[in-house]
């Protein structure tokens, strides 16, 4: 796994920046729901919960991209 900046005209910018945006929107497409069925009452901390999913899911998309080797 090997990650590259990006470049976007003359500003470096690091691989990971975009990965946090995709999982950020993942994790809240995930509360939408959660809030939806009515989970999060069901939850001591709901804020803890999130923040857990959210680095779950960043995890994820960091391992599923670094293997697809678009960042090379």
């Amino acid at each position: 796994m090997r990650f590259v900046e990006i470049n976007i005209e003359g500003v470096l910018i690091s691989p990971f920046v975009p990965l946090m945006v995709l999982a950020f929107a993942i994790t809240m497409g995930l509360r939408v729901i959660a809030a939806e069925f009515g989970w999060l009452r069901h939850v001591w901390h709901p804020a803890l919960l999130e923040f857990s999913v959210f680095l779950i899911v960043l995890t994820a998309t960091v391992l599923i991209f670094g293997n697809l080797r678009i960042y090379n």
